[in-house]
């Protein structure tokens, strides 16, 4: 057999691979919301992961199960049907677009001479080959490791790796070499260590950041829903954009003018997506941090999409799992973020449905219908962003000297008075500050100075 195949004979490394999708389908999962969807959207999702690595899908099938079998998931009628279909198909790999056990993942691979990778293995590779910061790469590695580590794969060290990622759609015979878990945990730790120092450095700057305390607003929302894009729209930067899912994995962060000359800082996250593996939540939860730490949070859903109430739904799991420890906080000052609901790609709906969103929209102060690609409603989105930060405030009575005009300036700019009474010594203010700002200040009269 020559160097480019496969245990199977089917030729590898010759362009993109070949690969079927299957898409199980569990009947009644009544406690799953998943199942509940179109089965040809959830086939249309899988496919659209596998082709995020440039995979060349040659085959997709949504596939209906009454029970999962412990040892393959599937049937052995389905398998064999499959099996048919990879010979004829020339595949060198098949893609389920839900969770294999580790048993089920080496059977199927036995059964059908190729490699199989589950959902988890597919978004992790994904992640394997976007994330480009250190931080996104020590995330990253360290989701994989965890997930390998039940399946002793050796796969980071010693496979082609023409895309990247971790190489869990190498060959068959690869992935069945056994890692010493030591090696494994022994680099887990390595990793962890490396990521808290990581976390360090993003306390440093966030306290950066808390001494010019610009408010801070945080995109969130399913993968391709148009974040990077409306990002770009709102602060004219040239971040990565494009329509394929997880096309931003990084955080990055710009400042954002608002109509009221007030600043903000507006923070680009990574798409959320349904059933995203919980080791992966974990991993990347420094990268959320600033979700938690938001003032604003926008959830952009991409309207357009037939899956768009379902995918809501997802986000707002996520996001309540997110914002649960800053909801039991003790702290009085610590509110939770102020929520608003973009409804994006509207440029894609025809004019009646656009209509009757707009006409929604003016009934729901919290609700923005706007088009990150042509602009459309991005005016009005920065303008709802502006009265939420007022809103949001806290007031509060404070006392200025006269002479001290550094502390009024800054109080005219950063927040808003609402009364003033002077008496030729002192000015009497009753003002509404953002909760960073009400922080600041009151750090300033603990200390006993003046100005800000």
């Amino acid at each position: 057999m020559g160097n480019n195949e496969n245990q199977s004979g089917h030729r590898v490394g010759d362009g993109p691979t070949r690969t079927i999708v299957l898409q199980p389908v569990l009947r009644d999962r009544k406690t799953d919301a998943r199942g509940e969807r179109d089965p040809d959207i959830l086939l249309e999702e899988s496919v659209g992961l596998a082709r995020a690595i440039a995979l060349d899908v040659v085959s997709a099938r949504a596939i209906t199960l009454n029970r999962p079998r412990p040892a393959t998931l599937f049937g052995p009628g389905v398998v064999e049907e499959v099996h048919e279909r990879i010979e004829a198909e020339e595949a060198d790999l098949v893609v389920v677009g839900g969770p294999l056990s580790p048993v089920q993942q080496r059977n199927l691979e036995r059964a059908w001479s190729c490699k199989v990778i589950d959902r988890t293995g597919l978004i992790l590779e994904i992640f394997g080959e976007r994330a480009r910061t250190r931080e996104g790469q020590l995330q990253v590695e360290l989701a994989a490791l965890t997930y390998q580590r039940s399946r002793l794969v050796r796969s980071w060290t010693h496979l082609e790796r023409q895309r990247g990622g971790f190489g869990f759609v190498g060959g068959p015979g690869e992935s069945q070499i056994e890692l010493d878990r030591r090696m494994i945990d022994d680099r887990i730790i390595r990793l962890k260590r490396e990521l808290d120092q990581v976390r360090r450095t993003r306390g440093l700057h966030r306290q950066a950041r808390e001494r010019v305390p610009y408010p801070l607003i945080a995109l969130v929302g399913y993968t391709n829903a148009g974040k990077s894009t409306l990002f770009n729209r709102l602060t004219r930067a040239d971040v990565f954009a494009e329509d394929m899912l997880f096309a931003t994995l990084d955080p990055t962060m710009r400042r954002l003018e608002l109509p009221s000359g007030r600043m903000a800082i507006l923070s680009d996250t990574v798409g959320f997506i349904s059933e995203l593996p919980h080791d992966l939540v974990a991993a990347f939860r420094a990268t959320l941090e600033e979700v938690v730490a938001a003032d604003i949070v926008l959830h952009i859903r991409d309207i357009a999409d037939p899956d768009t109430e379902a995918q809501s739904a997802d986000v707002d799991e996520i996001l309540k799992n997110l914002l649960r420890d800053r909801e039991k906080s003790d702290d009085d000052d610590e509110k939770m973020p102020v929520q608003i609901v973009v409804l994006n790609k509207t440029d894609l709906l025809p004019k009646d449905e656009r209509d009757a969103l707009a006409a929604r929209a003016a009934r729901e102060p919290a609700l923005v219908v706007a088009s990150a690609l042509n602009g459309e409603g991005c005016d009005e989105l920065l303008a709802v962003i502006d009265e939420a930060l007022a809103q949001a405030g806290t007031v509060t009575d404070v006392d200025v000297a006269l002479s001290d005009g550094a502390l009024m300036a800054w109080l005219y700019e950063k927040g808003e008075v609402l009364s003033r009474e002077d008496d030729g010594m002192n000015s009497h203010l009753t003002v509404r500050l953002t909760p960073p700002d009400m922080a600041r200040l009151r750090k300033q009269q603990a200390e006993g100075e003046t100005g800000v």
